[in-house]
């Protein structure tokens, strides 16, 4: 059975206008269902199935978006900041009414795979420790990386504040001078992928995230450009 929903919420859910401007639009006539002029602003409707229409314009219902971004440096991963640019400023008015936001921060100087929604569930489900997300990140670090910082990242790192970390995944690409390495962790502490290298005295000097879960950066896309996930990739998140 359809799940009806009052015509007001569904119009300022869609970001139409607050609760109140809606209802003054439905009240002057502007707002029709299935080609009739509904005045009643506690009208019921269906809105994945009526035809919604304000003004001269269909309202396209959805009630959640989903949106990967390869995330360039220099924004923070919020919706607002009082001092710098965020990933939300990257989005155009199609997607703001939504409201979606970061499912995971990255620091402002690290890139890459950055999932914003409006979708609290889902974010809950890949941002929780005990749900266990994988989450691997490009790394490059100042320092020879060997063999045997595979066992110490997977036994547990532990941070400058005691804290140890849980077992992480390291893979090395390129031990050198400035080694790279990829680096898969599951938990989400603050500044955790440089804290756990400053254990060892090493900095880290580039930092990408590639995955997320079964969510993998999609390539093509540039620095700050993004697309919605397929339905594929979301099913595999939902999953």
């Amino acid at each position: 059975m359809a799940k009806l929903e009052r015509l007001d919420k569904v119009l300022a859910n869609m970001g139409y206008g607050s609760r109140k401007d809606v209802k003054s639009f439905i009240k002057a006539g502007l707002v029709s269902v299935n080609g009739k002029i509904i005045l009643d602003n506690s009208f019921k409707v269906d809105p994945n199935n009526d035809m919604i229409q304000f003004k001269d314009g269909v309202v396209n219902y959805r009630k959640y978006v989903y949106l990967m971004m390869n995330k360039p440096q220099g924004l923070v991963s919020s919706t607002d900041d009082p001092f710098s640019r965020t990933v939300i400023d990257l989005l155009p008015e199609e997607y703001l009414i939504y409201k979606p936001f970061p499912a995971g921060r990255l620091d402002k100087d690290t890139e890459g795979l950055l999932l914003l929604t409006n979708d609290g569930q889902l974010a809950h489900q890949l941002l929780s420790p005990k749900k266990g997300v994988d989450k691997t990140y490009y790394v490059e670090v100042e320092g020879y990386v060997d063999e045997s910082y595979i066992v110490a990242f997977k036994e547990g790192v532990v941070l400058d504040d005691g804290y140890k970390c849980l077992p992480a995944q390291l893979e090395i690409i390129q031990p050198d001078l400035i080694s790279k390495v990829y680096l898969t962790i599951q938990e989400g502490k603050f500044h955790q992928v440089k804290r756990m290298f400053q254990s060892f005295d090493m900095r880290v000097v580039y930092l990408k995230r590639i995955s997320m879960g079964p969510l993998k950066l999609d390539e093509s896309l540039a620095s700050g450009e993004f697309r919605e996930l397929t339905e594929e990739e979301l099913s595999l998140l939902k999953s």
